[in-house]
């Protein structure tokens, strides 16, 4: 693995697509729990003042940059990363991969039936992955020791799971032990765009890092995350000027 980069106190692993691909496919191959976080400007503004959350993302087995302005921040920095590794790039690429290697993948997350609406479009596209079981993410915490087992006995060599940001890395990290998985990868609204529920920006605004944008206008609701980015550009780019 290359070296990281660090941003307002988050290590952020300098890889590419492919390469990220190519370690989860050896995290498969070695047989042990591993961890996979996709850390974005919101997380880590919110990792700031989250101490749990900020030593979870530090401590995972890869942690890839999952936004541009991430990227565009460490060139800046003179620390540049390769390029952008969204949370359903990386997925998309594993979920090739698995149909090749015949991987035992779980879809967890999402609203009701959105997993299994996922799954059932990824077996279109995928015939030969071998898709072991899904479950939505809207589990009270009675219900968890029965979601845990269902996890355990499909003995999924990756374990998607789209939670949303917080809960899924503190869930994979406090469990991915006793689930039986190999590697859990937090992938958050990713269920939603691959079940149809959700259309992602198109290719061209995605290459001109208008991402963000085409999700305000389309999202409006999403405005207040989107306060986000300023904030992550602060703690990267001025705050160490002023503390200097």
């Amino acid at each position: 693995m290359g070296k990281t980069v660090d941003l307002a106190g988050v290590a952020v692993d300098n890889v590419s697509l492919n390469e990220a691909a190519e370690i989860v496919r050896q995290f498969v191959i070695e047989g042990k729990p591993r961890l996979v976080v996709t850390p974005n400007p919101e997380m880590i503004v919110a990792a700031q003042e989250d101490e749990e959350l900020q030593a979870i993302i530090n401590g995972a087995d890869l942690r890839v940059a999952d936004g541009i302005s991430l990227v565009v921040v460490s060139r800046i920095l003179g620390h540049p990363l390769k390029e952008r590794v969204s949370g359903i790039d990386l997925m998309l690429k594993l979920l090739a991969i698995g149909a090749d290697y015949n991987y035992r993948v779980f879809l967890l997350g999402g609203a009701p039936g959105i997993a299994e609406a996922a799954a059932s479009r990824i077996k279109q596209k995928y015939p030969g992955l071998n898709l072991v079981g899904t479950h939505d993410g809207y589990f009270a915490a009675g219900d968890e020791s029965a979601v845990i087992k269902k996890i355990r006995a499909a003995r999924p060599d990756l374990l998607f799971a789209g939670l949303g940001a917080g809960r899924q890395e503190r869930w994979l990290n406090q469990h991915l032990a006793e689930l039986g998985a190999t590697v859990g990868l937090a992938v958050g609204g990713s269920f939603d765009v691959l079940s149809g529920r959700k259309r992602r920006a198109p290719r061209w605004v995605r290459a001109l890092c208008l991402e963000w944008l085409y999700r305000l206008v389309t999202e409006p609701q999403r405005w207040q995350r989107q306060l986000a980015l300023p904030k992550f550009l602060y703690l990267t780019l001025v705050k160490p000027l002023i503390a200097a």
